[in-house]
């Protein structure tokens, strides 16, 4: 089964510090402690990310100029053409702003849980089956195929599975930047 969460009808929620605001899709189980997170934020200002020890965290820009990320191993250009980033959830890398506000898309896995991964979604390429959990955000409308029956997915949501063994493939309406999601590993 595929469930759909679109960003657009999601509310935001402000961060502590004010720096920012986020649009929680997904804490995956339900009903406990969450493995899988992903959300969408929008940071308003520069200011430090928040520590999760014990978490893997992948980040991707979706709009917006950019971000500079001050990590362990040296600072972090990211812009919308970037690769996503992992890094560990530990750290509480400080974000500049590289020319006003931005959106960003993230991932965070428990590293108990497994090992996550997000990657650029090119169009029409398929994304095995495998996954304990898998998942496709979009920055463009599009198709997601399973087993050549098409769901529909709006621009900005988030598509995933749980129980779904068949390889995925996403068609984008138009050229556009999209992302597969995954948790692989133990159970």
């Amino acid at each position: 089964m595929i469930h759909l969460v679109d960003s657009n009808h999601v509310a935001p929620q402000p961060w502590r510090n004010g720096g920012g605001q986020t649009r929680e899709l997904l804490a995956w189980p339900a009903g406990g402690e969450w493995q899988l997170r992903v959300s969408v934020a929008d940071i308003d200002r520069d200011g430090p990310f928040s520590a999760f020890p014990g978490v893997q965290r992948w980040f991707a820009v979706l709009s917006g100029a950019g971000v500079q990320l001050g990590l362990a191993d040296g600072g972090k250009t990211l812009t919308p053409t970037s690769p996503p980033l992992a890094f560990d959830g530990a750290q509480a890398p400080g974000c500049h702003l590289l020319d006003g506000p931005t959106r960003d898309l993230n991932l965070m896995a428990r590293q108990a849980a497994g090992r996550a991964m997000m990657t650029a979604a090119a169009g029409g390429e398929p994304l095995g089956a495998g996954a304990r959990w898998r998942g496709v955000f979009t920055a463009v409308a599009g198709r997601l195929l399973c087993l050549d029956t098409p769901v529909a997915v709006p621009a900005g949501a988030l598509a995933w599975s749980d129980d779904d063994t068949l390889p995925w493939q996403f068609v984008p309406a138009e050229p556009g930047r999209n992302w597969w999601l995954a948790l692989e590993g133990t159970e």
